[in-house]
């Protein structure tokens, strides 16, 4: 190779890939690093962001074993290996995926002719040092609140994001040790872990344009070995849903072939179909709202009842009840959604409203829409809400205890558990049923397990196990809820509440 090609083929990194760095394959074989369509796609997002802006800010949301990691390790040993000053930080989630990420990019240096680039002057477990370019290369696991935190670097790659223990002292620390200069680098990259962590919401900020990151997902059927041939005896045309995803899909590459592997898949991640299925699209998503769906496997409303009431769409001329489930803390929102008997509408929700201003606010929305019933979650601030608004004259106004016994008491574990029963019943009827088209609405619905008590009773899971699990309180689902608590709609006498005492005493959750 003469000097100009060998000098084109260093500068360019998948060129750089091919003939210098060597990979494990996934059958353990070693073999030179060709970029698979992920990897290509994923540097083509990289380097034009680069070109447009000079720098790199980049979240990936990808399925297992897709070589996004793979990719960004040689990204990152190209850049410290064949330029001067760029100091990078590799970030994982736990101790075994530190050594991996490491072993990988001490398998890039070892694989790397002699002579072709300086060999690091120092090489330990954690860090590669380069110090005739004042470039160097180290790792880190995400347990420690303080990692990286004093450092000075250009490059950072945070790898399986959604499943660091402290994602954001992370944020408040190594990832400011990154300057917002020219020719630094952000990637962020994870399979997804539900919803209301660090991730997911550095993500809907990406991909609502309210921060400077890139949103970039990778579909798991654009990897060639995620196929298979139909089995003997097994139905060979596909099943209507699969026809759905044919008709979505087919153009960016799914095909048969990935259906059989699909097929096989969901078998093994459960028997039961539906629940293989849920678990399948967060392992192996096909959009980023399938990666981000609640990874609980006892979910209480299944995703396909929510996706189909986002696409119908209902008139219906039946009284107005609003939701309201009131929070004034920096971490939950005030729900506010309107319902119209099948028909749900107009879902806001709002922050760090202090309880005037709740008050202020659930009055003119009373004055301006006229709802025939305003269902207000009265546990902790909502009570003081509830008795102004009664005091001033808003009989319309009812406070819902949800930690109180239910109606049905041999059936339920609380009012809670009964209302969040009656909302599933209603989404799986007969009846179409419309709701917004939501991500927010949908990832709230779809966020809560359950389980039976010792007395057989329906128990949902709980705010705060909700929170242990990093995920953020279901309040516009919750706000939802609550308009069940007006029971059945007579026609010749309105409304009939599920009467019993807002400041009842009860099980509280």
């Amino acid at each position: 190779m003469n000097e100009e090609k060998l000098i084109r083929v260093v500068n360019s990194l998948p060129l750089f890939a091919h003939n210098f760095l060597k990979i494990r394959t996934k059958s353990g074989a070693i073999e030179p690093f060709i970029f698979n369509r992920a990897q290509n796609y994923l540097h083509e997002r990289l380097e034009a962001q680069k070109s447009n802006i000079g720098k790199v800010r980049a979240l990936i949301l990808k399925g297992r074993q897709q070589g996004c990691s793979t990719y960004v390790q040689a990204r990152d040993f190209h850049l410290v290996s064949t330029r001067r000053g760029k100091k990078a930080f590799i970030l994982t989630h736990e101790a075994e995926a530190t050594k991996n990420l490491f072993d990988m990019t001490k398998r890039y240096n070892d694989s790397v002719p002699e002579g072709l680039l300086p060999k690091p002057d120092t090489s330990s477990a954690k860090e590669l040092n380069f110090n005739s370019l004042d470039s160097g290369y180290a790792v880190g696991t995400a347990g420690n609140k303080s990692v990286g935190r004093s450092q000075t670097i250009q490059i950072f790659h945070g790898s399986e994001v959604a499943y660091w223990p402290n994602a954001e002292e992370h944020a408040k620390g190594i990832l400011q040790a990154v300057p917002n200069e020219k020719g630094t680098e952000i990637i962020l990259e994870s399979t997804a872990n539900g919803i209301g962590n660090y991730f997911y919401n550095m993500w809907v900020a990406a991909s609502t344009g309210q921060s400077e990151f890139q949103a970039i997902f990778i579909p798991w059927y654009w990897q060639p070995e995620y196929t298979a041939d139909a089995k003997e005896g097994e139905v060979c045309s596909p099943t209507d849903e699969e026809r759905e995803l044919i008709n979505i899909h087919t153009g960016d590459g799914l095909s048969m072939r990935h259906l059989f592997w699909r097929r096989r898949k969901i078998l093994e991640f459960s028997n039961d179909f539906e629940t293989g299925r849920e678990l399948f699209n967060v392992e192996y998503p096909m959009t980023a709202l399938d990666a981000f769906r609640n990874p609980v496997v006892d979910r209480f409303i299944k995703a396909d009842l929510v996706t189909k009431a986002r696409r119908r769409v209902v008139e219906s001329e039946s009284p107005l009840v609003i939701g309201i489930d009131p929070a004034i803390s920096d971490h939950d929102r005030t729900a506010i959604i309107r319902r119209r008997g099948r028909l749900v509408y107009k879902c806001e929700t709002h922050f760090n409203m202090n309880t005037m201003e709740l008050v202020g606010a659930i009055r003119r929305l009373i004055d301006k829409e006229r709802p025939s019933k305003v269902c207000i979650d009265c546990i902790g601030i909502g009570a003081g809400i509830v008795d102004r608004l009664l005091e001033i004259g808003y009989d319309c106004v009812e406070g819902v205890n949800v930690a109180r016994s239910a109606n049905d008491k041999d059936k339920f574990r609380n009012l809670r558990a009964e209302l969040w029963y009656d909302m599933r019943e209603w989404l799986a009827q007969e009846l179409p049923v419309q709701l917004p088209d939501s991500d927010e609405l949908l990832g709230d619905l779809t966020s809560l397990g359950y389980k039976y008590d010792s007395s057989a009773r329906l128990q949902i899971e709980s705010k705060d196990d909700l929170r242990r699990r990093g995920m953020k309180s279901p309040d516009t689902a919750d706000a939802l809820a609550l308009t069940f608590y007006v029971g059945d709609y007579l026609h010749e006498g309105g409304y009939v509440s599920n009467k019993i005492p807002y400041k009842a005493s009860g099980m509280f959750i």
